[in-house]
């Protein structure tokens, strides 16, 4: 509007009214159009970048969560949520745990069965060697000839003589 009334005084023209009223229309329907440009210009614009937020929202997920470390900082690992979230991870580590308790069980029980048989091994081992020491004593010729003395049997003063048949 402004600039048909400066055009008006610039070129210093007498229009009557009606004239004036109809550049004014015309001039008011080309600022509606420019307007109407203008905002579906705009609506464009917004639309291409709420589609464009859209996208990077779609690419990149919502994740609110603080990592692991935080969690166990402030104490939202013992929230019923995060339980609930974490279930199975939580059940696994339990299983790995218990495994890990009885292995040590395991290997304690093996040990100590490793000891009892060593033990058992060397009393046997002494048993041994003491039967073996007895039975060499008693059969000893000078303890074989004393108590085979009482039944009247005498060692031999001559040596024995081995007699050989050849077979053809």
């Amino acid at each position: 509007m402004l600039n048909l009334e400066l055009l008006l005084e610039m070129e210093n023209k007498f229009l009557d009214k009606e004239q004036i009223e109809a550049l004014k229309a015309v001039e008011e329907a080309r600022e509606r159009e420019l307007q109407a440009a203008l905002d579906k210009k705009n609506a464009k614009k917004n639309k291409r970048a709420k589609v464009k937020k859209e996208k990077a929202a779609a690419k990149k997920p919502k994740s609110n969560k603080p990592n692991a470390f935080v969690q166990i900082l402030n104490g939202d690992f013992l929230t019923k949520e995060f339980m609930l979230n974490n279930l199975n991870y939580i059940f696994f580590v339990i299983f790995l745990l218990i495994l890990m308790v009885a292995k040590g069980y395991y290997g304690k029980q093996l040990a100590s069965d490793v000891i009892k048989t060593q033990r058992e091994l060397d009393e046997i081992t002494a048993d041994y060697f003491a039967a073996k020491a007895k039975l060499e004593e008693d059969t000893r010729r000078t303890k074989l000839v004393e108590e085979l003395e009482d039944t009247g049997l005498k060692e031999t003063v001559n040596p024995t003589k081995v007699i050989s048949v050849d077979k053809k």
